[in-house]
């Protein structure tokens, strides 16, 4: 049996202390920590939940045929996949479960090595974990041992904001068919660039024929509406890929019964097709970014990378905690580098998902 007591800890629990001294702040809490979308779900989404209410019938495990074929549409039009068919795309229940599961789904165990990046979100490290395998956060595909079966990317990368371009894909997607393992891609920020090429474009996809060849054996694609559509309460997730990987997963997600709600699967139908409503969130998170990178910065920070994805990576060459403690006495609640591994100890991560109103507070607060 598996003990929860081996798995790494919860990290936002160790901000509770901070979490409450900034909610003290006269003005109230101003957060940017965890990175929770707080603007409406897009109305054309909700009116497609509503209108599927009536949901009876047990849902697909593999998505109904019109969620697949929006999955298809959606890589080919916003990520450059074509020919993708109805045998290689699927719904998940969020992103997170995916990336929990994945090793232990693929029949990873003692022995084995999950390659995931070296600044990276913790589920990865957890996926290895439940699946009893080793996790080694590495960066460099020259790094990685014989015994790796599954690799993580994360491209736009949570936190900093990295991204890897077609020929930096194209390595890890080499080496990890050199050794043998899956490759699987955690995409959920691709449409939120913010310099340079990535301004006016999504980020390239691990599935990109320039990445990929002829043949996407072993690779996957991870995506997720949580913040592009504000569907974060949904769980709407999914994936894409090597058909044969694809077809494991939903064999053992249908004895699990994991499975999307059907309302849920109509709501993705509506926001996979509609490209307007993305483009007017991320003009929202572009103004927030503008002012939020002026209030760090006043307030001493120096903003890292941040090149895409939902935050800013931010460093006042002092340790993550006590920039922490000095943004909570101001009223605003940011996570530590740290959490995201050792190479984070001198940054924090501040999300650009608040209010315009709370966006304008932290502003107030930081910029003298």
């Amino acid at each position: 049996m598996l003990d929860p007591a081996t798995l790494p800890d919860v990290p936002w629990d160790a901000l509770s202390e901070a979490a409450a001294v900034a909610r003290a702040h006269p003005g109230g809490l101003v957060d940017l920590s965890i990175g929770s979308p707080v603007d409406p779900t897009p109305a054309v989404v909700q009116e497609a939940l509503v209108a599927a209410a009536d949901a009876h019938a047990y849902p697909r495990a593999a998505g109904t045929p019109a969620l697949r074929a929006a999955l298809i549409d959606w890589h080919e039009r916003r990520r450059g996949v074509r020919d993708l068919t109805d045998d290689e795309v699927m719904p998940t229940i969020g992103s997170k479960e995916l990336i929990a599961g994945l090793a232990l789904w693929l029949g990873l165990g003692p022995g084995d090595t999950v390659v995931h990046p070296r600044l990276a979100y913790p589920s990865y490290a957890v996926g290895a974990a439940l699946a009893g395998a080793t996790a080694l956060a590495s960066d460099d595909p020259a790094e990685w041992p014989t015994s790796t079966r599954l690799v993580w990317v994360n491209s736009p990368r949570n936190p900093d904001g990295a991204v890897l371009d077609v020929p930096g894909l194209r390595a890890v997607v080499d080496r990890a068919r050199e050794l043998g393992a899956v490759v699987a891609a955690d995409e959920c920020y691709a449409e939120l660039g913010w310099e340079g090429e990535w301004s006016d474009r999504p980020t390239p996809s691990i599935l990109d024929p320039r990445v990929v060849g002829d043949v996407r054996d072993g690779v996957l694609a991870v995506g997720s509406l949580s913040k592009q559509s504000n569907l974060a309460g949904y769980r709407a997730g999914f994936v894409a890929g090597d058909a044969a990987v694809v077809a494991r997963l939903l064999a053992l997600r249908r004895h699990a019964g994991l499975v999307p709600p059907a309302p849920v699967q109509a709501a993705m139908v509506a926001a996979l097709g509609d490209d307007a409503h993305v483009a007017e969130q991320k003009e929202a998170y572009r103004t927030r970014r503008v002012l939020l990178a002026q209030a760090v910065t006043a307030a001493g920070f120096r903003v890292e990378g941040s090149e895409a994805g939902l935050f800013l990576w931010a460093t006042r060459d002092e340790g993550a905690w006590r920039s922490v403690a000095w943004l909570a006495r101001r009223g605003v609640l940011v996570s530590p580098g740290s959490f995201s591994g050792p190479g984070g100890d001198r940054h924090v991560r501040v999300a650009l998902t608040a209010s315009d109103e709370r966006v304008r507070a932290a502003l107030d607060r930081l910029i003298p």
